[in-house]
């Protein structure tokens, strides 16, 4: 494996474990793909460092969980926006 390759997935998994980082909000921080930070993590990441990896994995864990719950929060926010132009109008 390349070294940048490894550099990229221990900065991946560090940025994910400070802030509480989804895949999406990791991809987009790195410029990549949600593929690539989720064969980061799963694969390279396992290679180089088994405990970085578990650390990052229980931290996407949580998030894969919670995935609903934003979703629905986010419908929400947008018809209360919704109702609330309509209103102004």
């Amino acid at each position: 494996m390349k070294d940048y390759i490894e550099e990229r997935a221990i900065d991946i998994a560090g940025y994910i474990i400070e802030n509480n980082a989804t895949v999406r909000q990791t991809a987009k921080a790195f410029g990549i793909s949600k593929s690539t930070v989720h064969k980061d993590v799963t694969e390279r990441l396992m290679q180089i460092s088994p405990s970085l990896a578990i650390e990052a994995r229980k931290v996407l864990d949580v998030n894969k969980m919670e995935r609903h719950i934003r979703g629905g929060l986010a419908t929400r926010e947008k018809y209360l926006h919704q109702h609330e132009m309509s209103l102004q109008s």
